[in-house]
């Protein structure tokens, strides 16, 4: 009797120190669900990205006047009937 009290207490102290200590131990679990965390938030960053050039990608397609805007804004081009005033503080 006192053989298998001794081996319970041994499988129960083995099963307690892998619950603590080993793989699948509450602190892995916890180090595991913050990397989900951050990375579930670099995902949702990286959704909104992808959603603003899906629009500006459609916008593109669609008409002129997005390409113009692009133009004006990245090229500074102007139309022949604008005249073009440059501002210096």
């Amino acid at each position: 009797m006192k053989i298998l009290i001794a081996f319970l207490v041994v499988l129960i102290s083995l099963l307690q120190y892998r619950l603590w200590y080993g793989d699948g131990s509450f602190k892995q679990t916890e180090k595991y669900q913050l990397q989900l965390d951050q990375l579930q938030q670099q995902l949702a960053l990286k959704q909104q990205r992808n959603k603003a050039l899906e629009a500006e990608v459609l916008d593109l397609r669609k008409g002129k006047e997005a390409i113009e805007e692009t133009a004006r804004h990245d090229l500074g081009l102007i139309r022949q009937d604008e005249t073009f005033f440059q501002v210096i503080e």
